[in-house]
């Protein structure tokens, strides 16, 4: 389906954040894995969790909506889960995927996992290698899905990911907990962490020791998980969409409520902010052992900034955004160290580069991220129409680009967005924005 953005002078209006995709998935598999039941408030009902949800389900949990973003899941502890019947169809996630395989493996299961045409694109060596290297076997047409995977004794490792993913360490972490032995994940550079925030919840040991900016993670293997209940905290990362287009407007105030603050996640506030972002973030309290805030942003001129190396892991959802900020900034933005950007939903580096241009940007391509030539404030030209490739965050971008061009922005296809930000149409209208579907 098709949709078009077209220019408005301003958006106004508070709302809540959908809640964290991360934290979803981690909570439906936690809970899954775990003895008794756990129930989990705000659950983001987005399709690649409800893939996650189904794919528990199908390994032996007891999955239950009860209500509007509120779930019930009885595992049945690590004994109890079984070999699914069906192929574990993971959809558009690659966060479902490679957390499952991880599971699956740790727990001597054998599964056989698929997704769509997106997901089927990614890369998944980068979970086997060291899945095998613990003793599982997989079968797979060049570490592509579809793949078969089978768990076995493991042993536990000590393994530095070639590339900063939270998907691979979460991946190591959850093989590790049916290991013997203690596990231990190397990172260069920190990633999110919500896995280590959560599995202390359901009662796991997780050492972490942070040094040079990266971290040493180690979990001893045989740990049992111990139900319990969830918050989940509102998503960073679909609270920027909101945020971002109340900094490009000409006029209003946009704010957003109950927004997890985590400095794994906030790398897009600190570079908004480094441009001259007008931006307000104020602690509001805490859910699922995260910090809640409200994000109030406020129309900007922006100048262009470069993000440190450092926070490159804590923005990797956000760089087609941020794309579109430094479409709207003075000065040329150069992005680095970015290069993880090529596997994600689609190749992100040249999906950020081909909206930009199609809307009369100058931008290029690097290797490891891209070049942005500022059009200023209400100076990028619009009037393209943008390939989505897929990418709900590549659709959401260029709809944000939209609200603040000099004509309307289109997407070819949109369906995407339902994976993760299920209300990101009624949100933003809710604020004001002019979008047509269909």
């Amino acid at each position: 389906m098709r949709a078009t953005s077209k220019p408005i002078s301003r958006l106004d209006g508070a709302l809540r954040a959908p809640g964290d995709k991360s934290c979803s998935h981690r909570a439906l598999m936690f809970a899954g894995l775990a003895e008794g039941t756990s129930f989990i408030e705000g659950l983001l009902e987005g399709e690649d969790v409800k893939d996650t949800a189904k794919a528990m389900a199908a390994c032996g949990a007891d999955v239950e909506r009860i209500s509007l973003r509120r779930w019930k899941v009885t595992g049945v502890g690590a004994a109890g889960l079984k070999n699914p019947k069906n192929i574990l169809d993971m959809g558009n996630s690659g966060t479902g995927a490679r957390l499952m395989m991880g599971l699956v493996a740790g727990q001597k299961l054998k599964a056989t996992f698929d997704g769509d045409v997106s997901l089927r694109s990614r890369p998944m060596g980068r979970v086997l290698d060291p899945l095998a290297e613990m003793g599982a076997k997989n079968e797979s047409n060049g570490g592509k899905l579809p793949l078969t995977l089978e768990g076995a004794p493991l042993s536990a490792i000590e393994y530095t990911p070639p590339h900063a993913s939270a998907q691979v360490k979460s991946c190591v972490m959850l093989a590790g907990l049916g290991a013997i032995g203690t596990t231990i994940v190397n990172e260069p550079r920190k990633t999110r962490d919500h896995t280590e925030r959560m599995l202390r919840a359901f009662g796991v040991t997780v050492d972490v020791e942070e040094k040079d900016g990266g971290c040493r993670i180690s979990l001893e293997g045989g740990q049992q998980l111990t139900a319990t209940n969830v918050d989940i905290p509102g998503d960073p990362s679909s609270a920027t969409f909101l945020w971002a287009a109340g900094l490009l407007v000409q006029e209003g105030s946009v704010s957003v409520l109950n927004v997890m603050e985590n400095n794994t996640r906030d790398g897009l506030v600190h570079a908004a902010k480094a441009m001259g972002a007008n931006l307000n973030v104020v602690k509001t309290g805490e859910a699922g052992g995260e910090v809640i805030t409200t994000i109030t942003s406020i129309p900007s001129s922006l100048n262009a900034a470069t993000p440190e190396l450092a926070i490159v892991p804590a923005m990797i959802d956000e760089f087609p955004l941020f794309g579109v900020l430094a479409a709207f900034a003075d000065g040329d933005t150069l992005v680095t160290g970015a290069e993880e950007l090529r596997v994600k939903e689609s190749d992100r580096i040249t999906a950020t580069v081909n909206m930009l241009k199609a809307n009369g940007v100058h931008a290029e391509e690097r290797p490891d991220g891209f070049i942005v030539r500022g059009c200023g404030r209400g100076g990028v030209p619009g009037g393209g129409i943008v390939e989505a490739c897929h990418d709900h965050r590549i659709a959401m971008s260029a709809l944000v680009m939209g609200c603040a061009a000099k004509a309307p922005v289109s997407v070819d296809n949109v369906s995407a967005i339902a994976t993760s930000y299920p209300d990101f149409f009624a949100h933003m209208q809710a604020l004001g924005a002019d979008i047509e579907q269909g």
